[in-house]
Formats: C-alpha cells, structure tokens, sequence
C-alpha cells in the first residue's frame, strides 16, 4: 500500500507542481495584493496545483514507452509496470476535472480555462507531438510551464495584462536552459530513446551557446518586469544580483567542458542553481510588490 501511495504520489512530479504553485502564488499577489481574499487564494492554489499534477501525470502515461528506456525514468510507475496505464490515464483526467471544478467555482472561468490549456498543452502538443518530432520541444513547450503565475493572475482579475504577460516570459525564457543543462548529461540516454533534444541533434557546443543566449536574456526580462509591475529597488537588487550570477555560472559552465568529472560538477551546480533563480527571483516579487 505504501509502494502504491507513492507511485499516485510520484506521477504527480510533485516537485515540480511546487515550483508552479509557487510562482502561481507571486502572480496572484502581484495582481490582488495584500488585499487577497483567502477563499480567492485557498481556491486559485488547489486548482493550481491539481491542474500542474494532472499534466504531470499524462505526461506520464503518454511517456511510459520511452521512459522505459532511460536510467532516469526507468524506476516510474508505468515503465516499471507497477501500475496499469489506464489507471493512470483515469487519475489524470480526474485530477484535471477537479482543477477546472476548483478554478471555476472559486475563481473565475477564464482562469479554469486557462489551466485546462496549460494541461492540454503539456500533454498533448510537447509530450505527444513536440518532444518526439523536433529539438523545438523544450522552447515551444515551455508555454505549458510558464503559465502558472498567468493563471494566478487571471484567478485575482479575470483577465490578463502585461505584468502577468512578464511573469510568462520571465518562466519562459528561463525554461530551456534549465532543461538544456540536463539533457546534455543525458544526452546518450536521449539519443538511445530516439528523443531529438537540441544536445542530440545540434550537439553540445550549439547547445552551450544557446544556453548562454537564453540565460543572457533573463536580465532585460527582470528589468522590463521591474518597471511594468511597479516593484520596488530590493526585487531589482535581488532579482538583478541573481541573474547575474546566474550568468557567471553559466558563461563558466560553457566556456569549460562536460566530459569530465568536474565538468560534470559544474553541469549539476548550474542546473540546482537554475532552480534556485526562480525561487529568489519570486520571493523578491512577494517581498517588494505594492
């Protein structure tokens, strides 16, 4: 039974759904402030955060196959066999039922919409479509990914204006270079799986340049957020000094090589502070907004 509660619990990519109900969070502050009805915000995170667990979970389910075929997601549920696909095809669309329930009871239609979106989108046009066909597959589906502070937003206003719009591209941009780090550890296991990542099809000198250039362009990104949301001097000082050494670490990781051990270390410290971008960036959201 436990096995079992922790594979419904691993579909569910939980840290993942984390970092969405995070920055989903810093959207719907930045929209509502500190005037945020809790009833708004207890129903706009639950809905969230159901909606990220659902995507995850089809992912999943339409991954199974390939997922086989990696050290990396061998262990999962599905490509290990412990668990029936339909059951997990059912516990996804379940949780996806739920997420629009919670959003549009809660909040309002046009955030549920949006979420159902984000879901369809994540798992039917980049698992499905992208992620098999072309190296496009980690830009064009990191729409899906960077829609949660949109959806937090939308949930406080019903609409969508150009700081949520921001906060989209802020995720957007910082998306392919997280992934890019890691998939050029991986890129054999990908190439075996007959995944076309950008590290497989471009190879790694091509993808270290197009790390450098989307890490590069995070900083116009928290500028032109700064002045469009109104923040204040301490985002800018933290969000500012993260990304900038964000960049240091990715220029030392791109001017070095992977192949050995402490090229290897630097792939990995660049990919955990990558993670940790995002959550100092939107902390200084939550600390300097209004």
């Amino acid at each position: 039974a436990r096995t079992q509660a922790a594979d419904f619990i691993e579909l569910t990519k939980p840290r993942i759904a984390l970092v969405a109900l995070f920055t989903a969070f810093a959207g719907l502050w930045l929209a509502a402030g500190p005037g945020l009805p809790p009833g708004l915000a207890a129903a706009a995170l639950i809905g969230t955060g159901l909606a990220a667990a659902a995507a995850a979970v089809l992912n999943n389910y339409l991954d199974r196959d390939i997922d086989r075929l990696m050290s990396r997601t061998a262990d999962r549920a599905l490509a290990a066999g412990r668990m029936p696909p339909q059951t997990a095809l059912t516990y996804g669309l379940a949780l996806a039922g739920a997420a629009f329930l919670v959003l549009a009871a809660g909040t309002n239609l046009f955030a549920a919409a949006l979420a159902m979106g984000a879901i369809y989108f994540y798992a039917v046009v980049y698992t499905l479509w992208l992620k098999r066909r072309t190296d496009l597959c980690t830009e064009i589906g990191g729409i899906a990914g960077a829609l949660p502070p949109v959806i937090g937003w939308a949930a406080a206003t019903g609409a969508v204006e150009w700081p949520a719009m921001l906060l989209f591209l802020l995720l957007f941009v910082w998306q392919p270079p997280h992934f890019w780090v890691l998939a050029m550890l991986r890129a054999d296991e990908y190439r075996r799986a007959g995944i076309p990542m950008l590290p497989v099809t471009a190879g790694p000198l091509a993808t270290r340049m197009k790390i450098l250039l989307y890490t590069a362009a995070l900083f116009p990104c928290v500028l032109a957020l700064f002045f469009a949301a109104g923040l204040g001097r301490g985002f800018l000082f933290i969000g500012g000094g993260a990304t900038l050494a964000y960049l240091a670490l990715t220029i030392d990781f791109v001017r070095r090589p992977l192949m050995d051990a402490a090229g290897r270390r630097r792939a990995i410290r660049l990919f955990l502070f990558s993670i940790a971008w995002v959550l100092l960036v939107f902390t200084a959201i939550l600390i300097d907004s209004h």
